[in-house]
């Protein structure tokens, strides 16, 4: 049988023109690249240094992946996993609930009976200091800062961040 003639042939061009329309697809979606995140992590770090807090600073994408982290001077081991913790919330919950800072989602939930158990979710921390990146009205990551005296001071130092990114 010729395979040109097969009658697999035609299926076989359809599921590959299929394939090649669902990768440019993708790639047509807004995506937060390395040196972005690499920047987001620098800022969050010094505009927290500036102010004396020794933080870490983490940026996931969308699905909750780490992109990049920092650890300022001196910032102590644990503000690795909360600053991730924070981002990985927000990443994955602010398209659900739809906020963009993670203190107003934590003042939200704190006022509902079933808020615990948001918290009980693996890598959910419900601790100001995390802020929604989007990019074209998509949530494409997060950026999420750890260390300082308190998760809103974590929270000013990310939405600086953010705002001086986008200048």
């Amino acid at each position: 049988m010729n395979p040109k003639s097969s009658p697999y042939s035609h299926a076989i061009i359809i599921a590959l023109s299929l394939t090649s329309s669902f990768a440019r697809a993708e790639d047509a979606s807004p995506r937060l690249s390395l040196s972005e995140a690499r920047k987001l992590v620098d800022n969050a770090i010094s505009d927290c240094e500036a102010k004396n807090f020794k933080v870490s600073a983490a940026v996931v994408d969308a699905s909750g992946q780490m992109i990049a982290f920092g650890r300022g001077d001196r910032a102590t081991p644990h503000t690795q996993t909360s600053s991730f913790r924070k981002a990985y919330t927000v990443a994955t919950l602010a398209p659900i609930f739809g906020f963009s800072k993670l203190g107003d989602f934590v003042q939200k939930v704190g006022q509902t009976p079933q808020g615990a158990a948001i918290a009980t979710l693996p890598d959910i921390l419900l601790l100001a200091g995390a802020v929604a990146i989007v990019k074209d009205g998509v949530v494409v990551g997060a950026l999420g800062v750890g260390g300082a005296p308190g998760g809103d001071r974590d929270e000013a130092c990310a939405i600086e961040a953010v705002n001086s990114a986008k200048s």
